[in-house]
């Protein structure tokens, strides 16, 4: 898992009022949660940008005014008009607590039914997965080759090394649709 280095300083005043005032500076109010006391911080929408705007997932280490602890991203709350961050929680890790997270998932080779004429549609991208933070790779790789036209692979089929998979069993993570010339070709072998 890649590393990120987020620059915060703690907040003084709570609640709504000095949240606002937060915003109003350019700044996202923020929570760090998992530790043996919950921190409350603030730092500048440029820090979390790279964070927050990438398909990737990050161990992060966060320096809350020089004191740096490892965290993860837990979850993040936009505006519903401007799209700005309006907050964000972290979740402090350590090397013996298992931590639940969305890992990205990477498809890997050409499968059956694409070269028969089908679609392959990736339906999730991401897996939730718990296991210890050392543990969690950058993706999930998933092996397509010998998926068939109109068949799936299922959340219940994949298994990872030292990670328990979160989503539901009968999810399905990747399918190869038909497409119109694949149904006509069909059709005609039929004949």
């Amino acid at each position: 898992m890649k590393t990120l280095e987020i620059k915060a300083a703690l907040r003084g005043e709570l609640g709504k009022k000095d949240a606002k005032a937060v915003r109003k500076s350019d700044s996202v109010p923020g929570v760090l949660y998992g530790g043996t006391e919950t921190v409350h911080f603030q730092t500048t929408n440029s820090e979390l940008r790279h964070l927050v705007y990438s398909p990737e997932i990050f161990l992060v280490n966060l320096d809350i005014d020089g004191k740096t602890t490892k965290a993860i991203l837990k979850d993040i709350q936009f505006h519903p008009v401007k799209d700005t961050i309006l907050h964000v929680d972290f979740y402090e890790v350590n090397e013996k607590k298992p931590i639940v997270i969305d890992v990205p998932v990477k498809l890997e080779g050409l499968a059956e039914g694409v070269k028969a004429g089908g679609k392959l549609s990736l339906e999730m991208r991401k897996i939730r997965v718990k296991g210890l933070y050392s543990d969690v790779p950058e993706n999930l790789v998933i092996n397509v080759e010998n998926l068939g036209l109109g068949k799936t692979i299922q959340i219940g089929a994949l298994s990872f090394d030292k990670l328990e998979i979160q989503n539901p069993k009968e999810a399905v993570v990747v399918a190869v649709k038909l497409t119109r010339a694949a149904r006509g070709a069909a059709a005609a072998a039929k004949k």
